[in-house]
């Protein structure tokens, strides 16, 4: 399975657009190669290089398992996407773009896309990326990740 993005290159700084420092909207991403038993995908941004451990940016999930992207600046809750999103460690739902301290040097934000066993989690409304997470990988069949870079 390999997950891209039009935006920017796996190791390659991801544009301020896609950042708090610009306008904060969540980058386009593209799949392919998905096992022919996924049900449904989960798409999760971390950054493991926080000061106080792993921060979650993003966890979109319940994802159908016909779709192959999410477009830019995606929003669950507009009508039509079919998906969930949780609520991530800015204690918003949705996106919350790279925000590393300044001067702490460069972070490595982890997109990863999860195909997955089941069509849905079945969790509460307001489930912490962390908790989809969690859900997530008792019915994992396959992974990739795209990496991008980001500091201020």
């Amino acid at each position: 399975m390999r997950l891209t993005s039009p935006a920017f290159q796996n190791g390659a700084t991801i544009p301020r657009r896609f950042t708090c420092d610009g306008e904060n909207v969540s980058p386009p991403l593209q799949w392919s190669g998905a096992p022919a038993e996924t049900r449904s995908f989960v798409v999760l941004c971390d950054d493991p290089d926080a000061p106080a451990g792993v921060w979650r940016h993003w966890a979109a999930y319940d994802i159908p398992s016909a779709s192959v992207e999410l477009a830019e600046n995606v929003d669950a809750r507009a009508a039509g996407h079919g998906f969930k999103e949780a609520v991530n460690d800015f204690h918003r739902f949705g996106y919350g773009g790279p925000c590393p301290p300044h001067g702490h040097g460069v972070h490595h934000y982890q997109f990863r896309l999860l195909a997955l066993s089941r069509a849905d989690l079945g969790l509460k409304a307001n489930a912490s990326c962390k908790e989809v997470e969690q859900a997530a990988r008792k019915c994992v069949i396959a992974e990739a990740t795209l990496i991008g870079l980001y500091q201020r």
